[in-house]
């Protein structure tokens, strides 16, 4: 399995099912609050997938915000889990920051995946706020170029 770069609106319609499933109805993430602007196929961002045996089964988003890639919206559906395809989603947006001339990433992520982030060189730089009601961190990642 391997993540790639979406560019087709079939592949953009599976991330958005699966983001449905994990947060919307898995989270009880309000819809509206899950989908905005910047996803477009021609939204200044780069959404990724990672398809399994024709199945879509995870994905995220990297945004670029005030010389920082910011790293979002990263779901498995629930079967999925456990399997390192959060380290694959997290690698390929890492590699279209540093293309994008990133040194360096963050995100929000929710707190159980803390320690997830932290084995792939995040570091936690806030305290724990909520985000759509759930508990999340800031962390960071600066790239060695």
């Amino acid at each position: 399995m391997q993540a790639k770069k979406i560019t087709t609106q079939t592949e953009l319609n599976q991330a958005f099912d699966i983001r449905k499933e994990v947060f919307v109805h898995e989270q009880g993430v309000p819809l509206e609050d899950e989908f905005d602007a910047f996803d477009q196929l021609d939204a200044p961002c780069e959404h990724v997938l990672v398809v399994d045996q024709d199945q879509a089964v995870g994905t995220g988003r990297l945004r670029f915000v005030e010389g920082v890639g910011k790293l979002e919206r990263i779901c498995i559906l629930k079967p999925f889990r456990s399997k390192g395809i959060g380290k694959i989603i997290i690698q390929k947006l890492e590699e279209l920051a540093v293309e994008n001339n990133m040194s360096s990433v963050k995100l929000h992520g929710q707190t159980h995946a803390e320690g997830f982030y932290r084995k792939l060189g995040y570091e936690t730089a806030s305290e724990e706020f909520l985000e759509d009601g759930i508990p999340h961190v800031l962390m960071l990642k600066k790239f060695n170029q």
